[in-house]
């Protein structure tokens, strides 16, 4: 069971843009009290631009399409909130928990509640050293079985990026850059890589997505928009910084799902903030394109 708010059923039925917010960003992803403070900002964002925002998350074990601002304060607030994947919404409505829902759950429920956009900060991916850990997101996965535009700024630097393209491709998941040919690596504009197509604006977006749609494709299209270069963590910094994140976790043997938030703890303190402000940053723009590309989708 899962609950779809008034206002974003009747902008579904009614062809009126709508975007899907994750809610990690706020009950993992930012400290106190700007985890609020950005959530607030994004459906603020997304209304000013006159686009319905849809913020997902689970309450009391509801799985919950447009949590009221009530229920968003609620959950930035609560200390026993849980990460909430695709496998983990079945456990949260048996036990009553409340928590915040993953890349992968929230397109699975946007998806179901009949929402095309999804704007997001960063993706998951093959971690480092999944040869033999087989240690990769459950995005992928999802992504593959679910037809839902997503924005995002690449998968996160922390991640093998050469590895997780790789997976995509396998996957059939198109990957298309927003204005540029180089795959963007979440705190930085390049990550090195590069990609094959890109799209120009949000009307070509959209239209990549309504022939997803009319070929019957499965898996989600995914916009590679890379943070402005004059916001980016400096390519230097980042780059030593993610170095000795990694160095820090094998010196203390930090594992499996501990892994991830030790790495971006790390890469905040070791950048004086500075890497929390370009995580901000890139959200901001993400919602901002977002919102472009719905109000092109139903034009």
């Amino acid at each position: 069971m899962f609950v779809v708010s008034t206002e974003v059923r009747d902008a579904v039925a009614t062809g009126r843009p709508v975007v899907a917010l994750e809610s990690t960003i706020f009950t993992h992803g930012l400290p106190r009290p700007r985890n609020l403070e950005v959530a607030r900002e994004a459906e603020a964002r997304l209304r000013d631009n006159g686009v319905v925002p849809a913020t997902i998350g689970v309450v009391d074990g509801v799985p919950t399409i447009g949590l009221s601002d009530d229920q968003i304060e609620l959950l930035s607030n609560e200390d026993d909130a849980v990460k909430v994947s695709v496998r983990d919404l079945p456990v949260a409505a048996v036990k009553g928990l409340s928590g915040g829902t993953t890349v992968a759950a929230t397109a699975l429920l946007a998806h179901k509640a009949g929402i095309e956009v999804f704007s997001t900060g960063g993706l998951g991916g093959v971690h480092e050293g999944a040869g033999t850990s087989f240690d990769e997101s459950a995005d992928l996965f999802t992504l593959a079985d679910v037809p839902i535009l997503v924005v995002s700024a690449g998968a996160k630097s922390i991640l093998d990026i050469s590895a997780t393209l790789e997976r995509l491709e396998s996957l059939s998941i198109p990957v298309v850059g927003y204005r540029t040919n180089r795959y963007p690596g979440f705190y930085v504009a390049d990550s090195g890589h590069e990609i094959d197509f890109s799209v120009a604006d949000p009307r070509e977006a959209a239209a990549m997505a309504r022939a997803r749609r009319e070929l019957d494709l499965r898996a989600a299209l995914l916009i590679a928009n890379p943070v402005p270069e004059d916001e980016q963590l400096p390519p230097e910094l980042h780059d030593r910084v993610v170095a000795e994140a990694w160095q820090a976790a094998r010196e203390q043997n930090i594992v499996g799902q501990d892994t991830t938030p030790f790495l971006l703890d790390h890469i905040v303190k070791a950048t004086g903030g500075r890497s929390l402000e370009v995580n901000i940053a890139v959200y901001r723009n993400n919602v901002s394109l977002g919102a472009e590309i719905a109000k092109a989708m139903g034009a």
